[in-house]
């Protein structure tokens, strides 16, 4: 124990941290940080986290999942396929720059061309200028989600991003890559980034000129520190070197609900994570026969229980309990005899293993790393030697945008607060075009589910949508698309004095700038 301690203080000093905190400078510790500063370059938790630091959305949720004004005031249909937002004037940039329609229809069109967030937007055909404070997007048809989709307008500073430096131009998406905007940043946000140091630290400092004067927050001050193992990082809390962390891991969460002058604070998460089947990389997973003996084969339920400790509901679609096309019907189906004859009816058997190779992150997803080497475990009784590989996000990312192995971990919430979008992402077939499928690494490609999401999207009848989406879930289901593993909660943990509660949601996107310490 005193060498772990020591490793810790070192660690914290080498990050620059102090061993105390004011009620406006704090620390808090993250399984990761984020990737890049350009909110656009990846669509991911750590970056919607980051945005709502440094930018600030047209509109976002409440954790009720209303919808709360932001840059946007007031907004209205105009008709079956025109909203407009008349936006909050005054509104300045960190470099100075006054945000106008300009910054958000310029913003629009740079989402409508990223790779990652198009498909978020596909449904637009454009956003047009009305006068320098009032905007109209307008979709190709009946639209429904028109204010989620705005939750992820966050303006960028149009004048700071054009241009070049160095011969590149400034509004350049790179993935992975070198970017002006992912090393540059004017937002509207309450915070600006003083000093990055990828992997170790970020600082942010409240920024002067911030719009929100109502706001309660009263952190000068925010240093966020990467801790990836859940024992480092559950230490740094409890010794008072870091003010607040996430996650809290299902194992330790007792111990800092039970700490005095500490407490915990869950919610009940909507993000699924699972396993994707590559359909292209191993051409024995196109067989629905093998897909649906690897469904059969995990323990949704023992992963459930053993490894998150009950803190996630197990899974058996993609949209959980309250979302449109969510099916009680549709159960997880663990059942190794059933696996094991489905593998057996494909030519599988132990003197003829399937061979496949798994990825998976080590610091993305709670206990991440354990589901997989779990996971790996239960495939190797149903005749399927598995390769187990599991990289640190930042490694991670790159290799899953490639799709690097027949099986790859990942876990998504759902952008709109809706069943749809975990199709448009995950399982719809992939279009480079429209951004559909973007994150679809098992190549499923099924027609009558591309054509039912995509109506359900132009249906504005809750009800007749619901019956649509429902259709895709029982699809998805009896083609075994991918593994639906569980639903994962959400945990931070915090000092007594940090007013968390009010600002940690589902979504897990701490809105930092309301941050009360007493």
């Amino acid at each position: 124990m005193k060498f772990f301690k020591t490793k810790l203080t070192v660690a914290l000093l080498a990050a620059g941290l102090s061993f105390s905190a004011t009620a406006a400078d704090i620390t808090v510790a993250y399984d990761a940080d984020p990737v890049s500063l350009d909110p656009h370059e990846q669509l991911s938790g750590g970056t919607l986290q980051m945005s709502h630091m440094l930018f600030d959305p047209l509109i976002r949720f409440t954790r009720a999942l209303d919808f709360e004004p932001r840059l946007a005031e007031t907004w209205e249909r105009i008709d079956d396929t025109t909203f407009r937002f008349h936006l909050r004037k005054g509104v300045k940039f960190h470099s100075g720059n006054t945000m106008t329609a300009d910054d958000v229809i310029w913003t629009f069109n740079r989402l409508k061309a990223s790779a990652d967030f198009k498909g978020i937007f596909s449904p637009y055909e454009k956003m047009l200028k009305i006068d320098d404070y009032t905007v109209e997007i307008k979709s190709t048809e009946p639209y429904p989600l028109v204010l989620q989709t705005a939750t992820y307008i966050f303006p960028m500073d149009k004048k700071f991003y054009s241009g070049e430096m160095d011969g590149k131009d400034k509004s350049e998406i790179i993935k992975h890559g070198g970017s002006f905007a992912s090393t540059h940043v004017s937002g509207t946000g309450p915070y600006t980034i003083t000093s990055r140091e990828q992997g170790i630290k970020v600082v942010f400092e409240r920024f002067d000129d911030y719009w929100d004067t109502n706001s309660p927050g009263n952190v000068d001050k925010l240093t966020l520190v990467p801790i990836k193992e859940d024992a480092t990082r559950v230490a740094a809390l409890l010794s008072g070197d870091v003010d607040m962390i996430y996650p809290v891991a299902p194992n330790d969460q007792k111990r800092v609900a039970e700490t005095e002058g500490l407490k915990l604070t869950t919610v009940s998460g909507a993000r699924i994570i699972t396993f994707q089947m590559n359909q292209e990389s191993n051409p024995a997973l196109k067989d629905v026969r093998v897909r649906q003996a690897i469904v059969h084969a995990i323990n949704n339920d023992g992963i459930v229980k053993k490894i998150m400790k009950g803190f996630a509901t197990t899974a058996g679609q993609q949209g959980p309990p309250g979302y449109a096309g969510y099916d009680e019907t549709l159960v997880p189906r663990f059942d190794v005899a059933k696996a094991k004859k489905l593998m057996e009816e494909a030519g599988y058997s132990k003197d003829k293993p399937l061979q496949l190779s798994m990825m998976a992150p080590n610091n993305r997803y709670v206990k991440d790393a354990q589901i997989a080497q779990a996971a790996a475990g239960m495939l190797a009784k149903i005749y399927i030697n598995v390769d187990l590989k599991t990289l640190p996000k930042a490694q991670y990312w790159p290799e899953f945008d490639v799709c690097a192995a027949d099986m790859m971990m990942i876990g998504w919430h759902s952008d709109t607060e809706d069943s749809a979008n975990f199709s448009e992402f995950l399982t719809m077939t992939r279009n480079t075009d429209t951004g559909k499928g973007a994150y679809n690494c098992g190549h499923y490609s099924n027609p009558e589910v591309d054509n039912l999401v995509n109506a359900a999207n132009a249906e504005t009848d809750p009800a007749k949508r619901a019956t649509m989406l429902q259709k895709v879930e029982q699809t998805l289901y009896k083609d075994a698309a991918f593994v639906p593993l569980h639903w994962q909660n959400l945990a931070w943990g915090a000092k007594s004095n940090l007013q968390i509660e009010p600002i940690v949601n589902s979504m897990n996107y701490p809105y930092f700038g309301d941050l009360v310490v007493k």
